[in-house]
């Protein structure tokens, strides 16, 4: 990924030392690699091995990792000492929510460290003595003489442990309150807002800095923006992070998503010479475009040379044609007819003309990705005659209120009996069951069987009536319902073989000219990394056995519902008018379990509606301003090659 560059003496902007791997598993093996070394060391000198330990999904794949490294390699636990980074502030330790139900499920339980050996900062605790507690804290890392390795993730606000903005160098172990910003990352976990606690108990930067060695790993485009400010920014206690620039011993382990806006990697021509080709020339006319808010065809020698461009210039030599063949490559991506307009040639156009009248499917991850993602696409796909499949890959069971399935509860027993004149007596236990078990839930629960499937259901439907508005018949509707999320949890089972036979049987039953699926490849974590993934196995399966329906096959990735590709990389660009805008508005409103406010907002406080459609019109205005047709608004595709 990295741009070659032809002065191999220039100089990062970076000012801590950053290891990138491919992806986060590659990462995840080297941290764990480095602790199971460490591990053996002392064990050989007779002595502890003393970790700092951190949660949230970053370091879930380090512990796995390390278990697998204890059952097939026979590392031994029992040397090793752990410190927890931090626990929420009310927060019982049986919750599922609780970072010691964390760390137990994904590490402790699974290795033979003893149980004396570990310690987490104890949410249960009475409010007065949480001030004896966390100097007691500090007091036994310093017994121990600090930790020998330090794991730290980092949040959008810049924090390390719940080290929130402002915090400072020489914060011990503390009582903290939560930022806003991270309360609202919280509610992945906790379902709803008010549900997560306001407070938090954790090391201070004083104690992170007792360790002999700290790696920082971030995984994903999300963490690109944060981990900019952290590794090139100035020290500052509006983002904790900045202080492990004063660490004498610190490693950032990223994958090569978690890059994307460090400088060396979005503008390298700043920083060093660079090795043009059309792909990093089109990104760099993008951001003189953008920075100086002039159109591509209207950039002067002048503006390339008083912005770092100069070099751009001894490669294409003029000026006139490089704008001209970036300004045609952005030209050619727009096309009304995203499944290929007949009887045209093609030539420069996304999508082939032959077919003429195409297999389609498109894969949502959730029951709602597909209209409120691609919905302008997905309703022209149909009005222009091609033969569209949608695939629904998960129930989104879990993403339904417990009011809601109390009322469709309601409404399935009251039709039954009144409408068909069923005798519900027979059924009254389910029923009862269904009330009960949603009276009794508090936060963290995993929801009954049966509520589970009644919230199936409702997604189930409100999908099915959205892929109707878009011109679909129900037998061109698909639920998948792969195996690996239901879990009933937020966090998923990893996907296993009937999973990924369910997906290549669809598959292989529509024999597709045209895929699109959420292509959310900079993201290592959630459902639509993974339903993304398991397609692409399909496919190389199929591949594998010379599958002959692959060589007619254009596989489209579009983007979820938080973010849009960047300008450089679409490739298609589908124009939508006023009217595509309001159809496809009317089709995300058919998820009205969603509508409102859903119960996995993110950070993002818009209706997805109100997503969508910013996401659009600010994509169509960013090609306006790049000096082309002004569109209400443009959804974007990448083609996947495989």
């Amino acid at each position: 990924m990295t741009p070659q560059t032809l002065d191999h003496s220039a100089k990062t902007l970076e000012r801590l030392p950053v290891t990138i791997f491919d992806d986060d598993q590659q990462g995840s093996k080297k941290v764990a690699d480095d602790i199971a070394d460490l591990i053996i060391a002392k064990q050989k000198a007779g002595e502890n091995a003393v970790l700092g330990l951190a949660t949230g999904a970053t370091p879930i794949k380090v512990y796995k990792e390390l278990v697998r490294k204890h059952k097939e390699e026979n590392l031994s636990f029992k040397n090793v000492v752990t410190f927890n980074l931090d626990e929420y502030y009310p927060m019982d330790k049986s919750s599922i929510l609780s970072y010691n139900y964390f760390m137990h499920h994904h590490l402790f339980d699974h290795v033979d460290i003893p149980k004396k050996n570990i310690n987490i900062p104890d949410g249960s605790i009475p409010i007065e003595e949480v001030k004896k507690f966390c100097e007691d804290y500090e007091a036994k890392i310093d017994e121990y003489g600090g930790m020998d390795i330090q794991l730290l993730g980092i949040g959008r606000t810049g924090h390390v442990g719940f080290n929130e903005p402002p915090s400072f160098k020489d914060s011990p172990t503390r009582l903290v309150k939560l930022d806003p910003v991270t309360i609202s990352d919280a509610t992945r976990e906790f379902i709803r807002e008010e549900l997560v606690p306001r407070r938090a108990i954790t090391m201070g930067i004083k104690s992170i800095f007792k360790a002999r060695k700290i790696y920082l790993m971030a995984w994903g485009e999300k963490k690109a923006a944060i981990l900019k400010e952290a590794v090139e920014g100035n020290i500052s206690e509006d983002i904790p992070a900045t202080f492990l620039q004063h660490h004498p011993n610190v490693e950032v382990v990223i994958d090569e998503h978690a890059t994307l806006e460090l400088t060396r990697f979005k503008t390298p021509w700043i920083v060093s010479l660079c090795q043009w080709d059309d792909n990093l020339a089109k990104r760099a006319v993008i951001w003189l475009s953008q920075k100086i808010n002039k159109p591509i065809l209207k950039l002067t020698e002048e503006d390339y040379k008083l912005n770092e461009l100069g070099d751009l210039l001894v490669h294409y030599g003029n000026v006139q044609d490089l704008n001209v063949k970036m300004f045609t490559h952005f030209q050619h991506t727009i096309t009304g007819w995203p499944g290929g307009k007949p009887n045209t040639d093609d030539t420069n156009r996304p999508e082939r003309s032959t077919p003429a009248k195409k297999r389609v499917i498109i894969f949502s991850p959730h029951p709602d990705d597909d209209v409120i993602s691609m919905g302008g696409t997905f309703l022209r796909l149909v009005e222009q005659g091609h033969d569209v499949h949608v695939a629904y890959q998960t129930s989104g069971n879990i993403a339904v209120f417990d009011s809601d399935a109390r009322r469709f509860t309601d409404f399935a027993f009251d039709f039954m009996a009144e409408l068909l004149d069923v005798d519900m007596s027979k059924h009254e236990a389910v029923r009862n069951q269904i009330y009960e078990a949603i009276k009794k839930k508090v936060s963290g629960d995993i929801d009954h069987e049966y509520v589970r499937k009644v919230k199936g259901l409702i997604r189930k439907g409100e999908a099915a009536a959205g892929a109707r508005y878009c011109g679909l018949e129900d037998d061109h509707i698909h639920f998948l319902n792969l195996p690996f999320y239901e879990t009933g949890a937020v966090e998923k089972s990893d996907p296993g073989a009937k999973d990924f036979e369910i997906t290549k049987n669809l598959l292989n039953e529509i024999k597709p000219h045209q895929i699109y699926a959420a292509g959310d490849l900079r993201d290592p974590h959630g459902t639509h990394r993974v339903c993304l993934d398991l397609i692409i196995d399909s496919l190389a399966q199929l591949k594998s056995e010379k599958t002959s329906w692959l060589k007619d096959c254009y596989f489209w990735l579009y983007r979820g519902a938080w973010h849009e590709w960047p300008l450089y990389e679409i490739e298609m660009a589908v124009p939508l008018s006023p009217s595509d805008m309001t159809r496809k508005r009317n089709a995300i409103f058919k998820h009205q379990s969603q509508k409102d406010r859903p119960v996995f907002p993110g950070s993002d406080s818009r209706e997805f509606w109100q997503r969508a459609e910013d996401r659009n019109r600010d994509t169509a205005k960013q090609y306006d301003l790049l000096g082309l047709t002004e569109y209400e608004a443009i959804e974007a595709f990448v083609r996947y090659k495989f």
